[in-house]
């Protein structure tokens, strides 16, 4: 008995995978339906984390999903049902936000942040191969010895 229980929650357990449902969205043809499972795919759930309208389950993901069929029935083409989702929810619903003023950070930030790292990079290796250190003159060469006998016999002198 609990082996056909625990078969039967795996095979409804199943079942919640599949979002979006074909026969609660009959179209007329092939190209249509197609054309809803891209746009299901390719629309941003506003709700959930990086989810598609396809993967969600969140009602505001079926609501939408709802009103890309309502669209697409009333003979809209993908770009104005785009259109309508960017114009009610903003540009986060699309994966790929045109390029804008308020966007350029967004697409152009990791590139800038990228060139900033490498002429750090640069000028990091360049200050060490130059380094500033010069050979010492024969008057700082006379000081350093002078230093190096005095630190011998003090350190002769305490161990003794």
């Amino acid at each position: 008995m609990k082996v056909l229980f625990l078969c039967c929650s795996l095979f409804l357990s199943a079942l919640s995978f599949a979002v979006v449902e074909g026969h609660k969205y009959p179209f007329d043809n092939q190209q249509d339906t197609e054309r809803f499972n891209q746009l299901a795919e390719d629309l941003r759930c506003p709700k959930c984390q990086n989810q598609n309208l396809a993967d969600s389950n969140a009602p505001v993901a079926r609501d939408m999903r709802d009103k890309v069929y309502e669209l697409l029935q009333q003979g809209k083409s993908d770009d104005e049902v785009v259109g309508y989702m960017v114009d009610r929810y903003g540009d986060f619903v699309r994966y790929n936000p045109p390029v804008r003023a308020n966007t350029l950070l967004l697409w152009y930030g990791p590139a800038i942040i990228f060139g900033f790292g490498l002429l750090i990079i640069v000028l990091i290796r360049r200050g060490h191969k130059s380094g500033g250190s010069k050979p010492l003159s024969d008057e700082e060469k006379a000081r350093l010895e002078k230093l190096k006998a005095a630190a011998v016999s003090e350190e002769k002198g305490q161990k003794l």
